[in-house]
């Protein structure tokens, strides 16, 4: 399927928006204290905040560069608010008034009209017209002075990169005390309106047509900004179905303060107020736009919101700790107040969704005993020493080869494991009832199934789940996509279906993601890991997640299928008919540009890394016969529409030019351990000189296969477009090569083939250009 990451508008479609459109503010704020922002109406939004420490400081933002949106989305960066007015009512309650001392401010940061750096505090009460809690506000920037008091410094408008609003409780001193109680905040701002110059911003309105793939979020990334902008970037890039939406693990959740932390689960709301507005607002977006929105709630929570006694532990009793900063802990399934903690949680969102109108769809994320890499297992925290009769066996090293006592261990931590989902599962039941539920799990097989530890299935997959445990199942395996261990990933396929029994159409597939914005390359692999995923037939696919779609402007475009159009085969796997003689004409071509300068000086640039071949296979035609079976090629090719082979008869073997293949021919590339992978190439030249070719229809029959010299036979097998996929990945250092006769994939170059009858009889051979098509890089 063809994808592009976009990285700016180049004549797609737009529109217009005013300044401060209430969709496009985000909110800022330190933990532990949370904060949400949604867009109320055309002209209106509504802040809310929970307040833990006397130092909790939030801030409302509008940014001049859009920093969230995809670029095909995004609106156009513009800092210049000179002459620009800004209107709306300001109530809030919850938190400091306008007219206190430490009442909101509009912090603005740019640049002054020299160039240099420069933050202005604009104190807000000094531009209301009313109470310090409902008022009238008109800011025009061109005359906004900055100070507690007027007079004050005059702000230079001409060069803003973003402004917020800030927030506090009352009794803010600045200090990390906490508050006596926490204090919960709001803020509405109505009437919105921009005036003046510039007042107007351009913003991409680019529609894809549906591709048929659903969609991820996360409300841990994207709960600072409004439900209906991540939702408009999601139905606007060709997203349907489902909105899977990970509600995190570090926002959610209300929290007390004890004994100098902030914990989870001390009161009896398990969620938070802003998380409850924006969750509102979230559901009701999605139901309003035709998308079903599914709730994944996960046993991982931040570590320092985590109590001591919910915490998987290893065998030395350091509890759980993932890789993230700050770290992340998994929830012990055997502690009964973690899971009954859990419960209620998944049973609030569960009626949420029914408040906002939308079908209860529930997964159930990230349920497993976490393994640390040196492989201690985490099965030994106190409710699951108890669970497992008081004294378990030890298992120091998941790697190492385990006796009975061990495995059984694992077998019963994977009973604990699904029952604890069971459970979850029902209390989200329970809430829905008499509507139906559909619950999802999710399965992370590079974790799950993580090859050096083979045992670990017993606890992490266990049988417990096997169908109809769930109505469906949803895999994740992006770690190993992004690694290219395309071997693993099959070998997990078939392990997960033959253990839980799940067919095609009761399993999602979850694609993604790119962690890192370096690594956006990935996004081919992912793409690919999508065509593959949908040769499966599951039930649907989802791309994880909008964050980094956006960030990196993947675009996946629409299938012939879902455009409504027939596909058409591109290219007929078969050989050209007729021998070429020695008169046939073989060209390899390059694009280079040449400028020459006034001098006569060159500078050149070479727009291909790979020469395209062209050839006139007219001259190899010797009879009428011949030109009879050429015509009809032609016409069953439908001209240039579809491809075919051609062996070149200069060049078609990876041992010299057309000599016999050996096994040490070509070299493909090293083994890491975990790709099984390897494409076909063939090397012109030598060190930084050499060109290298991506060779896409060889002769599979005479593919010639080494590793380290090694010849392999039984441990591979040729993949599509000249790949070779191993069975075992070749060990690290490996270095994997290869031989082989190759054919070169073309198409004819012209409509129209002109054969003159005359001119063929009189010895005159017909022009019939061929030009080679490109497959892959």
């Amino acid at each position: 399927m063809a994808f592009w990451l976009a990285s700016k508008r180049q004549g797609q479609a737009s529109d217009w928006i005013t300044r401060f459109d209430p969709r496009f503010w985000t909110v800022n704020f330190p933990r532990p204290m949370v904060a949400t922002v949604v867009s109320t109406g055309p002209a209106s939004l509504r802040v809310d905040a929970s307040f833990l420490r006397k130092g909790d400081l939030g801030g409302l933002i509008w940014s001049s560069e859009d920093r969230l949106d995809h670029p095909l989305l995004a609106y156009r960066t513009d800092r210049n608010y000179a002459r620009t007015s800004f209107r709306f009512r300001w109530r809030s309650g919850g938190v400091l008034p306008l007219d206190a001392v430490y009442g909101p401010t509009l912090t603005i940061e740019g640049r002054d009209e020299h160039g240099a750096a420069r933050t202005w505090y604009v104190r807000l009460w000094n531009y209301a017209q009313g109470t310090g809690e409902d008022a009238a506000l008109t800011l025009n920037f061109s005359d906004l002075q900055a100070g507690f008091s007027l007079p004050g410094e005059a702000i230079w408008p001409g060069d803003i990169d973003r402004m917020f609003i800030s927030f506090a409780p009352p009794g803010y001193d600045g200090s990390g005390d906490p508050l006596p109680a926490e204090v919960e905040g709001w803020i509405e701002m109505s009437g919105i309106a921009t005036d003046g110059a510039r007042a107007m911003l351009e913003i991409g309105d680019l529609l894809v047509p549906p591709h048929g793939l659903a969609l991820a979020t996360g409300y841990d990334d994207e709960g600072v900004q409004t439900p209906a902008r991540l939702l408009r970037n999601t139905r606007q890039l060709g997203y349907r179905g489902s909105v899977v939406h990970y509600v995190g693990m570090s926002h959610y959740f209300r929290l007390t303060a004890d004994s100098g932390a902030y914990l989870a689960g001390q009161g009896a709301d398990p969620l938070n107020t802003p998380t409850r507005a924006w969750h509102r607002a979230f559901f009701a977006e999605c139901v309003a736009m035709g998308f079903s929105p599914v709730a994944s709630l996960s046993y991982e929570l931040l570590d320092q919101h985590c109590p001591e006694n919910w915490k998987q532990r290893d065998g030395l009793g350091h509890p759980a700790l993932t890789g993230w900063a700050p770290p992340s802990t998994l929830l012990s399934p055997a502690s009964a107040q973690a899971m009954t903690w859990l419960q209620s949680v998944a049973t609030a969102f569960a009626e949420l969704m029914a408040d906002a109108g939308a079908p209860v769809r529930f997964q159930v994320g990230e349920p497993w005993w976490w393994t640390f890499p040196d492989g201690r297992i985490c099965l030994y925290d106190e409710a699951a020493t108890l669970a497992f009769g008081g004294a378990p066996p030890a298992i120091p090293d998941m790697r190492a080869p385990l006796d009975t006592a061990q495995t059984d261990l694992l077998d019963a931590a994977g009973a604990v494991l699904a029952q604890s989902t069971a459970d979850l599962v029902d209390a989200v039941r329970a809430a829905a009832a008499p509507e139906p539920v559909e619950a999802l799990a999710l399965v992370f097989t590079p974790t799950l199934l993580a090859a050096d530890m083979p045992e670990l299935k017993r606890a992490n997959l266990p049988t417990g789940w096997a169908s109809p445990a769930f109505d469906r199942l949803q895999v994740e395996d992006y770690d190993w996509l992004t690694a290219g261990a395309d071997g693993l990933r099959r070998k997990a396929y078939a392990e997960v279906n033959e253990r839980l029994g799940y067919p095609p159409e009761e399993q999602d597939y979850l694609a993604g993601f790119v962690l890192d914005p370096v690594n956006s390359d990935e996004w081919r692999r992912i793409d690919a890991g999508i065509d593959e995923a949908l040769a499966r037939a599951p039930h649907e696919v989802v791309v994880w997640a909008l964050p980094q779609i956006a960030r990196d402007g993947y675009v996946r475009l629409p299938s012939h299928a879902n455009a409504g159009i027939d596909a058409m085969q591109a290219f007929d796997d078969i050989a050209y008919p007729l021998a070429l003689g020695r008169d046939a004409t073989v060209i390899p071509e390059f694009s280079t540009s040449v400028a020459v300068t006034a001098s006569g000086f060159e500078r050149r640039n070479s727009l291909w890394s790979n020469a395209r071949l062209r050839f006139d296979v007219g001259p190899g035609v010797r009879s009428e016969a011949e030109l009879g079976t050429l015509i009809a090629f032609y016409r069953a090719r439908r001209g240039p529409a579809r491809g075919f082979r051609l062996r070149d008869p200069l060049d078609h073997s990876s041992n010299g030019m057309t000599g016999g293949p050996t096994p040490l021919d070509q070299v493909l590339g090293s083994g890491d351990g975990l790709r099984t992978e390897f494409a076909l190439v063939k090397t012109y030249g030598e060190d930084n000189a050499a060109q290298i070719r991506r060779i896409t229809r060889p002769d599979v029959a005479t593919l010639l296969v080494s590793i380290d010299g090694a010849m392999q036979a039984g441990n591979w097998a040729p993949g599509d477009l000249g790949t070779i996929a191993f069975d075992t990945p070749p060990a690290a250092g490996a270095v994997v090569r290869a031989g082989f006769l190759f054919d070169v994939p073309v198409r004819f170059a012209e409509d129209q083939l002109e054969v003159s009858g005359a001119a063929f009889a009189a010895g005159e051979a017909p022009s019939v250009p061929v030009v080679e098509i490109r497959e892959a890089s």
